[in-house]
């Protein structure tokens, strides 16, 4: 038994997704970082990496050193898999290299710069044996997990309607472009063809999909560009059509001044209603029309194995967006330890969010993008080439 080795690329000193990262894969005691290309210029890397304690040899110039110079390392000291927290655009060719090399991925999200860069990524997995993850963080939160199974078990009856949106308010002026954070986001040379909806609309898709256990089959979008002179999307609505007929609203916005992570769901069945909210991750709601509402609580009750397995401290005890993180981290360390083991190392077996889900979030990035400039109303969630 031994540690689980993670190389690093991007999240370097001024990234803000990095340390979050590292933090995440590190707080359950089963991955190390190992090596790292944290920047593109050559002299920030190491110095980066050497911030954090790493030696001078595995601070490398590049990721493209980076994964010649560590599949040449023995088996007992290269890195198992790279975790990618660049910028959109450098997704693709550094997972590319990465599974080209035979090195496990996990990716920040989105997980390409567009459609077409994560069918290939897919094909690329099918004729390599590498695993494949996407940081969709909000999947791991305990709660989301009991509303998840309590939607499986049809304890709300036939889901009818669903409700999700995601606002924050970093972005309401232009004076809030300056940060490193921002000024990537809104240039569509490394973001991609949207700003909100590839930052925090496809989380909300996401969850969405994953709590109801449904697909987005159509969806009208209204996208909009509030700030002057901005090139990408910073707030949007999408009405949904869902495959077993539901429909649902998408909120997502970064222009909504005094709004933090505000991100909520709400599903609502033919019997029985839930309802999360991330300001307060450890409460679900269970609505009805002839009962008491309930307030689920993490750790209090009879709660579904998953949420039990997904929290760390006793009940009464917050836990919040970097426990959920890890809850990622841990289960795609599980992941690889079956995968060494000659085990069922599937994403569905270990609750990690895999290439089906990064197609479906580029897909639904572009199909938004596409119908709000369209004068049709409803526009088929394509997940074929454009």
């Amino acid at each position: 038994m031994r540690k689980i080795r993670m190389g690093m690329v991007g999240g370097g000193s001024g990234a803000f997704i990095g340390a979050l990262h590292r933090m995440a894969a590190a707080l359950d005691g089963e991955i190390e970082l190992v090596c790292g290309a944290f920047s593109s210029d050559a002299q920030r890397s190491k110095s980066s990496g050497q911030a954090m304690y790493l030696p001078a040899d595995r601070c490398y110039d590049s990721y493209q050193q980076m994964f010649e110079q560590e599949s040449q390392l023995s088996a007992d000291k290269r890195m198992d898999f790279v975790a990618i927290v660049t910028p959109n655009h450098l997704h693709f060719p550094v997972a590319k290299m990465a599974i080209e090399y035979g090195f496990h991925v996990m990716s920040d999200k989105p997980a390409t710069f567009n459609l077409n860069e994560a069918i290939a990524l897919k094909t690329l997995l099918e004729n390599h044996d590498v695993l494949y993850g996407l940081t969709h963080t909000y999947n791991g939160y305990p709660m989301i997990k009991q509303a998840k199974h309590m939607v499986a078990c049809g304890e709300l009856g036939q889901i009818r309607k669903v409700v999700v949106e995601y606002s924050q308010g970093w972005l309401a002026s232009k004076a809030d472009e300056t940060s490193k954070q921002a000024s990537w986001r809104l240039d569509p040379k490394l973001s991609g063809i949207s700003c909100c909806m590839g930052d925090i609309g496809v989380h909300a898709a996401n969850l969405l999909e994953y709590v109801a256990g449904l697909n987005i089959e159509y969806l009208c979008a209204d996208l909009n560009t509030t700030v002057e002179d901005r090139q990408l999307d910073d707030d949007g609505t999408v009405l949904l059509k869902l495959t077993n007929g539901a429909k649902g609203v998408l909120m997502a916005s970064q222009i909504c001044i005094g709004e933090e992570n505000n991100l909520r769901l709400r599903i609502y069945g033919e019997n029985k209603s839930i309802d999360w909210s991330q300001m307060e991750p450890n409460t679900l709601w269970l609505r009805s029309n002839n009962q008491p509402t309930q307030m689920l609580r993490a750790g209090v009750g009879d709660l579904c194995s998953s949420a039990m397995t997904a929290m760390r401290t006793p009940a009464g005890h917050p836990e919040g967006y970097i426990e959920a993180f890890a809850n990622l981290y841990l289960n795609f360390a599980k992941q690889i330890r079956a995968f060494h083991a000659g085990e069922d190392s599937s994403n569905e077996t270990h609750d990690v969010p895999g290439i089906e889900q990064a197609i479906r979030g580029m897909a639904f990035i572009e199909q938004t993008v596409i119908a709000s400039k369209s004068n049709t109303k409803w526009h088929a969630m394509n997940i074929s080439e454009s």
